[in-house]
Parts: structure tokens; sequence; C-alpha cells
């Protein structure tokens, strides 16, 4: 996305000169590529709570985690997709890892997300919280 588009500036701004076409290709480049790098969700796990995207669950309300892959990865963000989970999923990125919600005021039954280290995210949510 961001080189086509850098690509396009170049094409906008060739009439005008080849150098205007260079530096805005460098500029819309740049600025985009900002963009997206703050906009990327981000997974926080501290002693206490989870937080993932905007969303954040204290960890007390959190039961079993697993990790999945490949084909399975595909089924849970596919048929085997609940309706009321919560999603902070990157199509670009194929592992995820589904999380119990184990809160009787809360519908949601879990939280699926994408990631690119589901063994980490797992062990550092299956490990002991200091304030349980």
């Amino acid at each position: 996305m961001v080189a086509g588009t850098a690509l396009a500036s170049v094409f906008t701004f060739i009439p005008i000169s080849i150098a205007a076409g260079v530096v805005a290709a460098v500029v819309v480049a740049a600025i985009l590529t900002t963009l997206l790098v703050l906009s990327t969700p981000q997974i926080r796990v501290t002693d206490t709570e989870l937080q993932v995207g905007k969303a954040q669950i204290e960890r007390k309300y959190l039961g079993e985690v697993a990790a999945f892959t490949g084909a399975d990865a595909t089924a849970q963000r596919g048929t085997e997709l609940h309706g009321k989970a919560y999603l902070c999923i990157r199509g670009w990125i194929s592992p995820v890892v589904r999380i119990e919600i184990d809160d009787a005021e809360d519908p949601t039954p879990y939280w699926l997300t994408s990631t690119r280290r589901p063994e980490q995210l797992t062990a550092a949510l299956t490990a002991p919280s200091q304030g349980a």
C-alpha cells in the first residue's frame, strides 16, 4: 500500500518535474509508514491486566489460553469463530491466540488476537501473576 501510493505520487508530480515527483514519493512514503506504525494495535501484559489494542481486562478474569497456527488459526478466525468474541486481528499475521474470559458479567466468551509470537503471549498469560 505504501509503495503503491508513493509510486502514484511520483506520476502525479512528474509533469511538474522529476525532482518534485521523487520528493513527493519520499514524503508520502514517510507519512504513510509513520501512520501505519502508530496505528498498529499493541498487546501488553502486566501482573494485573491484559491490553489488546484499545481493550483491557484484569487478569483475574482470564481463563484458558491457547495458541493456533496454520489451518487451526484459519479455522479460529473463520468457521470456529464465536459471534460475540472480541477480535484484534491483522490479516497479514496468521497465528492467533484465544483467551477465554471467565467473567459472569461479560457476554464476551473469549478474545482472539493475531500475534507474531503466539508462544510468548501464551507463556506470559499462563504464568502466575504477582497480583494473584
